[in-house]
């Protein structure tokens, strides 16, 4: 029977939304290991918009985060809201800014940051059920978020970046250092993290990082 995988979208584009090349790498991974996967995203506007091309926020323009999430799904995408553990095996959240402005408020809050209530229900919900999460790039600190204040303490990876990594301890989890190529296992929580493009890395390299943690993920469903 094919594992049943959650994918949670953050947008569409790496500074605003979920970061492109990590989602579609992720849905590959998942496809070539045979999972049914249901891509969900909240149904939100972001939290800012950027244009891609120069780096700068672009003043006053809107968009939806379920709207942006659906053109990386190819319109196959679902309300976060909706998203119910008992129907998933599985869950995955690649990186982008947009997991840390619109799936938290990591982005500006740092070690304060607050989870989406979406996607902690989620989380703990999984974790409850003994079901594996892996978080890519910047999403770790969405799952150091979801768990705050519990008595689970994920070890979790961003790479090396220091002050990254201290925002994460001081929301309880533990960080560990890791390349582009590598993953963090946490065997008791059942949680997957790998870099990716923490670091300046090549696509080459990401697709590495990400192949290990689905393959991973996919074992451990």
């Amino acid at each position: 029977m094919s594992k049943r995988i959650g994918v949670i979208l953050s947008g569409c584009g790496y500074l605003d939304g979920s970061e492109i090349n990590e989602a579609v790498l992720t849905l590959l991974h998942l496809d070539q290991a045979g999972c049914d996967v249901t891509v969900f995203a909240p149904k939100q506007a972001q939290a800012g918009v950027v244009d891609h091309a120069t780096g700068e926020a672009v003043e006053g323009a809107e968009r939806d985060v379920f709207t942006e999430a659906a053109r990386i799904a190819r319109g196959k995408v679902s309300d976060l809201a909706a998203a119910d553990p008992e129907q998933l095996d599985g869950l995955v959240l690649p990186g982008g800014f947009g997991a840390a402005k619109n799936l938290s408020d990591f982005a500006s809050a740092g070690a304060d940051a607050e989870a989406h209530p979406d996607v902690v229900r989620l989380m703990r919900a999984m974790h409850e059920r003994r079901k594996p999460i892996g978080v890519v790039c910047i999403a770790p600190a969405v799952c150091a978020a979801a768990f705050r204040g519990t008595e689970v303490h994920p070890t979790l990876t961003i790479g090396d970046d220091e002050g990254t990594a201290g925002a994460l301890e001081a929301m309880g989890a533990h960080h560990v250092d890791c390349p582009v190529t590598g993953v963090a296992v946490d065997e008791v929580n059942r949680i997957v993290s790998t870099p990716a493009y923490m670091y300046d890395a090549r696509l080459s390299e990401v697709t590495v990082g990400i192949g290990k943690l689905v393959a991973a993920v996919v074992s451990m469903a």
